[in-house]
């Protein structure tokens, strides 16, 4: 189903791939592609696109729904040379590029509005729930970045692959699109006391259950959160991607 909030409306597609669209006809994608999640048509409609690390680097996939103006923000860090898949190096794409830090702001400019984006520092903890006894991580800090996205009046955060950072919380979200996979990634429990810190508007999961190391009870994420008093609503067309 489409999750609507206020003007924004939002689908997951499967795996960190999630969809927004303002009233206005504004369209937002979040690290596109990988694991069929965009088997079939697209519409070529994305104003905007971001990339959060490498593992999310599907230069095939942003060619699927970038519109031709399309900006594709991506962060700093991301390098075809370090992929071990078919991917076009991103200096090579045939759209307007923005490259990113972990601490950035850039405005995008679209046709009917202008999208405010700000990364943020995306990693697991070497003492973290997703570290291994000796402290390796498979996201350290620096491989990649989150994202909050400022379109259609409201404010839609996607931590990219990322424990459940104390200074996520300290940010003004409208929409939370909330890893709950654990493993490399934050879990339910972390995501759910997250959110009752950060206090969006709203709640949906994404990025779970397309692998086996994501899997995730998506309907007890959704009562433990609902449970703090936070709307939060499934989408779960992605889940068996």
């Amino acid at each position: 189903m489409t999750v609507r909030y206020g003007p924004l409306s939002i689908e997951w597609l499967g795996y960190a791939t999630a969809r927004i669209e303002t009233e206005d006809g504004t369209v937002v994608y979040t690290d596109p592609g990988r694991y069929g999640v965009l088997d079939g048509q697209y519409p070529k409609d994305a104003d905007l696109v971001v990339v959060t690390h490498n593992h999310h680097y599907d230069s095939d996939a942003i060619g699927q729904v970038a519109d031709s103006d399309a900006t594709i923000v991506v962060y700093e860090g991301v390098d075809a040379a370090e992929i071990d898949r078919d991917v076009t190096p991103v200096s090579e794409l045939p759209f307007d590029v923005i490259r990113v830090t972990d601490d950035d702001h850039v405005a995008v400019e679209t046709a009917v509005e202008t999208i405010d984006v700000w990364s943020v520092p995306a990693y697991n903890e070497p003492d973290g729930p997703c570290a291994d006894a000796d402290g390796t991580v498979v996201h350290p800090k620096g491989l990649g970045c989150g994202y909050l996205i400022a379109v259609g009046g409201e404010r839609v955060f996607w931590p990219g692959d990322s424990d459940a950072l104390d200074g996520f919380a300290e940010l003004d979200v409208s929409v939370f699109l909330a890893n709950i996979g654990g493993t490399v990634v934050s879990d339910a429990e972390a995501s759910a006391d997250l959110a009752d810190r950060m206090r969006p508007e709203l709640v949906v999961p994404i990025h779970y259950n397309t692998l086996e190391m994501l899997e995730a009870d998506s309907k007890a994420f959704a009562a433990d959160v609902a449970s703090r008093s936070i709307a939060v609503a499934l989408d779960e067309r992605g889940v068996d991607r």
